[in-house]
């Protein structure tokens, strides 16, 4: 079984769902639910060791707008969200990554050996990080709270605009070039998570804020869950232009398992075969190398292609990849390694 390190998963969020409705976060991740995508037993039986998981604050105005006869849409951008319930639901996402560490069912890391040793011990090797930053205030004093609570990867924004940046819409067939990019204190996070430590995810920014984080950071550029706009245009995947500066930083992009990220019409249909996962991982490995790509599924996040259904199904494009042609060392750096190495640099091991 090839062993796989996943990019973004929002695992957290339905864990937190579950609290919020009366259960218990804890026993539904390391005992198995028919729910979601992820948990324990499922990730033990997909080859899932472990992934960056998401601290997200919903935004509940936000409807993805219906296809129309030709199968374009566009949803508006969610509403800003407002900094102190965002910090609440933050703080209680942390706490159930922490319980979660503290009973056992999931290892939460701060190093790359750290993943390294819970893969190889058979526990899950979760590293907590932020899917837009409403729960960070403007002096970024949370941002060190949240550091030392475990936090290691953030992403500047959702697709929603805040203090620190713009975000893209859900629409297909778009550009990425959808607004304006970092505002002054999004230039101050990018700084701060660069002497952090902490690294910076692309994968729900503008194209303008791709390029100021790019001429700023001195990490590798990562959009941790994005594929090829080329093959799929809507507004969050990757340019050609984009992936060449991914590439020339030492980053990686991570292959989207949301099937709207990954079919040619851009549909949200679970129907979705393998070969547009594939026809993704060949063109990003062809623009980039194979240093370069990763895998990124946004499991609890998306409509996943029912060939991998969830965590379980993981190993389903492992041989997909195999049938292809990828070998054993291509396969470890899509799985695992290309993640590991990435993650070693922005944390300044």
């Amino acid at each position: 079984m090839e062993l796989v390190f996943d990019g973004h998963n929002d695992v957290l969020l339905r864990l937190w769902r579950t609290m919020k409705a009366g259960g218990d976060p804890v026993a539904e991740f390391a005992d198995g639910t028919p729910a979601g995508h992820i948990d324990a037993p499922r990730s033990k039986a997909g080859g899932l060791a472990g992934g960056l998981c998401a601290i997200y604050i919903p935004s509940g105005d936000l409807v993805l707008k219906e296809p129309d006869a030709q199968g374009h849409y566009e949803t508006p951008l969610a509403a800003p969200l407002d900094y102190q319930p965002s910090l609440d639901i933050a703080l209680e996402m942390a706490a159930i990554a922490l319980k979660l560490d503290r009973a056992g069912a999931w290892r939460l890391c701060h190093s790359t050996d750290g993943i390294r040793k819970a893969m190889e011990e058979g526990i899950f090797a979760a590293v907590m990080h932020m899917e837009g930053c409403e729960a960070i205030d403007a002096d970024l004093n949370n941002l060190e709270v949240f550091y030392a609570a475990g936090l290691r990867s953030l992403g500047p924004v959702w697709s929603r605009h805040n203090i620190f940046g713009h975000g893209v819409p859900f629409a297909y067939p778009m550009t990425t070039d959808t607004g304006p990019g970092l505002t002054e204190l999004g230039f101050e996070l990018v700084k701060a998570c660069n002497r952090l430590g902490i690294l910076i995810d692309l994968a729900h920014i503008t194209e303008k804020g791709f390029w100021d984080v790019a001429r700023t950071s001195d990490q590798p550029l990562i959009a941790s869950h994005s594929n090829a706009h080329a093959l799929t245009p809507v507004a969050r995947n990757l340019t050609d232009r984009q992936m060449d500066a991914i590439k020339d930083s030492g980053g990686l992009a991570g292959l989207n398992y949301a099937v709207t990220m990954l079919r040619a019409d851009g549909r949200d249909d679970a129907a979705t075969p393998l070969s547009d996962m594939i026809r993704h991982i060949n063109y990003t490995v062809e623009r980039m190398g194979i240093d370069h790509v990763a895998l990124g599924s946004d499991f609890d996040g998306a409509t996943i292609p029912q060939e991998i259904q969830d965590a379980a199904g993981n190993q389903n494009l492992v041989a997909a990849l195999k049938t292809e042609g990828y070998g054993a060392d291509e396969l470890a750096k899509l799985c695992r390694e290309n993640w590991l190495r990435v993650l070693g640099r922005a944390w300044h091991e």
